[in-house]
């Protein structure tokens, strides 16, 4: 668990140190990237990017052209069992300071419903396994997404690790996007 939490701690001082004008190049690029992966869905579980992820300023906003239904996480005030709302438009200030929905809650299990879900990340290795910021929040949400919807993450180029250490309860996302890579879909095999 050390070597995690030191690779967290790196990558997160990355992602601040980068610039503004890198920031906006990526997130035009990453938005341009899911909308085309993501054509034809219908129901979509997402994220509001915290200003220094990929997509910050762009997404949940650009999924609006897809013209699915959007869920967005609704993070609890205690516990770490994400609930779900659908993303209207208004932005509420919530729990860590991130944005979520403002319109009514849908429970936990909402995430079943979505076709394709677009999970945060840290990083991602080659077999689609992700390091997320530590919480287990999306560890538990992922339990209930349906065993065939598409699973992507989103994160800079530079964050894309050959191995990340995994455990049995990760679920492989099963596409990447990054800024100058654009959408590729992963082969998830367990090592």
């Amino acid at each position: 668990m050390v070597a995690k939490d030191e690779l967290r701690e790196a990558l997160l001082f990355r992602r601040r140190a980068r610039s503004t004008a890198d920031r906006a190049a990526a997130a035009d690029a990453v938005t341009a990237a899911l909308l085309e992966g993501l054509r034809g869905v219908g129901t979509l579980a997402a994220f509001v990017p915290d200003p220094t992820e990929p997509g910050a300023g762009r997404l949940p906003h650009g999924y609006t052209e897809l013209g699915a239904r959007v869920l967005l996480p609704v993070i609890p005030s205690e516990g770490r069992v994400l609930d779900w709302a659908v993303h209207t438009g208004e932005l509420e200030h919530g729990r860590f300071g991130l944005y979520q929905p403002a319109g009514p809650r849908l429970g936990p299990t909402a995430l079943a419903e979505a076709d394709a879900v677009v999970v945060p990340a840290l990083a991602v290795d080659r077999f689609g396994i992700r390091l997320g910021r530590g919480g287990g929040y999306y560890d538990r949400a992922l339990v209930h997404a349906r065993p065939d919807a598409v699973l992507v993450t989103v994160v800079f180029d530079d964050e894309r690790i050959d191995e990340l250490p995994s455990e049995v309860h990760d679920r492989p996302v099963r596409a990447v996007v990054t800024p100058s890579g654009g959408w590729e879909d992963l082969a998830i095999h367990r090592r």
